[in-house]
């Protein structure tokens, strides 16, 4: 138990000491790189296909509300119970299968979207020599903030 103890000590104590090291060498490096950040929310929400993707997938939740109460009505208007239940099974099928359709044609939609967002990012990097390109998110402090340009683009 002693031993395993030490071992862990020394392993973490030459973590640290690597890191510090590591930390302070690249402290001296000068950097003749340009960075950018970008806020990534900020230009998904300004784009316009963004937008037309989420008013098509509303218009078409909005019909599949609609099927699913005419569904509701239908089989409370049938007094056979073989008939409402072979209804409710038909209308649950037909329900899955729209639902189904709806997802992958709006996560078809984003994904396509994501692309060109990411090719316009690229694009504008390398177009104004930017070497790195981080999420602000992720960033404390430094880089050109290109977020605006951006979202001038994808619009």
């Amino acid at each position: 138990m002693n031993n395993k103890f030490k071992f862990l000590a020394i392993t973490a104590a030459a973590f640290f000491i690597g890191f510090s090291v590591n930390n302070f060498a690249m402290s001296e490096v000068p950097c003749n790189c340009k960075i950018a950040v970008v806020d990534v929310m900020q230009v998904i929400e300004s784009s316009s296909q963004v937008q037309a993707a989420r008013k098509d997938h509303q218009a078409k939740a909005e019909e599949i509300i609609k099927y699913i109460e005419k569904a509701r009505k239908d089989v409370a208007a049938t007094t056979d119970e073989k008939k409402k239940k072979s209804l409710e099974e038909k209308y649950n099928k037909e329900l899955n299968t729209k639902r189904k359709a709806m997802e992958k044609d709006y996560f078809t939609k984003l994904q396509d979207i994501n692309k060109n967002i990411n090719n316009t990012i690229n694009e504008y990097a390398q177009n104004n020599n930017y070497k790195l390109v981080l999420a602000k998110e992720m960033v404390l402090y430094g880089g050109d903030d290109i977020t605006e340009a951006l979202k001038k683009s994808v619009k």
